[in-house]
């Protein structure tokens, strides 16, 4: 991927934008925390609950847009905050976490998105993974990512998993010779941080699944909208819905 726009490339976001990332990603943590405490809370729907119960048993997916109208100085940088629900009949808790491990198996399950994945380190539900991605809207972006990754457990039927970007660069010249890691003072910006939570809950003879995804992205310059806006706007909701659409066919199967 080369993307050479005079002024585009901007190199890290401001300590400023990172730390209300941080904020913003504390807060959804701890409600998340209080959720997955308790059977009856543990996975909420969006009102109308009813309705949306019913679109979910017809194995709709819901997609949500969380990202709040005002927020907090993200100084250059872009907040967006998405979430997905799905049913999957017939599906096990234990069948979607076993997938959730395998990350062997992501490049299978998550293609064409994942590339590559592995483990780096692990201590028992604690690990550090390593995968290689890709992006295409207009554009390909390839990004090689590090995350650290959390899972839990409410009981054999509730478990839930928290990952966060550790780090994230993107490749140029994939595949070539040419390969290489662009330095931070080179790269656009088309994702600086990305965290990802996962609830899952067996019951009424299936499994519902739900996702939320927190990224950080450079603000787009005056300007620029024409070329970028459409990969900044659109990847982070079809990248959560391509990733819950795929974990629902790799248990359906």
């Amino acid at each position: 991927m080369s993307l050479m726009i005079p002024g585009w490339m901007v190199g890290e976001p401001t300590s400023t934008a990172i730390s209300s990332f941080n904020s913003y990603a504390s807060a959804v943590e701890a409600r998340l925390d209080q959720q997955h405490r308790s059977e009856g809370a543990f996975f909420p729907l969006a009102p109308p609950a009813s309705l949306n119960e019913q679109r979910l048993r017809r194995e709709e997916m819901i997609i949500e847009q969380l990202t709040p109208r005002t927020s907090a100085d993200f100084s250059g940088a872009l907040l967006h905050h998405w979430r997905g629900t799905t049913f999957v009949p017939e599906a096990k808790a234990a069948d979607f976490e076993q997938l959730l491990r395998n990350f062997n198996s992501y490049p299978q399950h998550f293609s064409p998105q994942v590339l590559q994945a592995r483990i780096l380190t692990q201590r028992g539900d604690h690990l550090q993974i390593f995968m290689r991605v890709q992006q295409k809207h207009v554009i390909t972006v390839v990004m090689d990512t590090t995350y650290d990754i959390a899972f839990g457990r409410l009981d054999a039927q509730h478990g839930y998993s928290t990952s966060r970007s550790t780090s994230i660069s993107e490749i140029e010249a994939t595949g070539t010779h040419r390969e290489r890691a662009l330095k931070s003072n080179e790269e656009h910006g088309f994702l600086w941080r990305l965290n990802t939570y996962w609830s899952y809950e067996e019951r009424n003879g299936g499994l519902y699944l739900q996702v939320e995804s927190i990224s950080l992205s450079r603000r787009i310059p005056v300007g620029l909208g024409w070329a970028l806006r459409p990969y900044v706007e659109s990847v982070p909701r079809e990248s959560l819905e391509f990733t819950l659409r795929s974990a629902r066919n790799a248990i359906q199967k």
